[in-house]
């Protein structure tokens, strides 16, 4: 099928990509390493988006979670891409939970969202330090068995 340009049928969820990474750029350290453990609130948040299909179009959610607590401590849904959703649901997460924050580390994957300048300059105001991870590593911060060590 490859070699004649066939597809074979796709069911269920349609696949939309939303992270482009450039790997040329320089970018924060993965101070993680995959290890999503976290001693205190405050202290390792993670940070991603997602998307659904909805009959008006696509819907798009930014969110922040602190790992401690699991709790979601700041997030924004839009209808486009655009980017100050990541940053909406910085700044409310920065609001929930002090603006100053020296020491927390903010882990997210490769997204343009999350490398901005403007992400990054947010980020430094509260004292926050950013890094990021490998590819796929948004689908492995729930799994704590892999955890060995912690941020503190």
């Amino acid at each position: 099928m490859r070699e004649l340009g066939l597809r074979g049928a796709r069911r269920g969820r349609e696949f939309k990509r939303t992270t482009f990474g450039d790997d040329r750029l320089a970018r924060p350290s993965d101070l993680v390493d995959r290890h999503f453990v976290a001693s205190a609130p405050n202290r390792l948040w993670v940070a991603d988006l997602t998307y659904e299909k909805t009959h008006a179009g696509w819907a798009y959610v930014a969110f922040i979670i602190d790992v401690f607590s699991r709790f979601i401590v700041g997030w924004q849904v839009s209808n486009s891409l655009r980017s100050d959703l990541a940053i909406d649901a910085l700044d409310m997460a920065l609001f929930a939970r002090g603006r100053r924050l020296k020491g927390l580390v903010h882990h997210s994957d490769r997204g343009v969202q999350h490398l901005s300048v403007r992400y990054s300059e947010r980020l430094g105001e509260a004292g926050v330090v950013a890094s990021v991870g490998s590819k796929g590593d948004s689908y492995d911060w729930p799994n704590r068995s892999t955890a060995s060590t912690r941020v503190s």
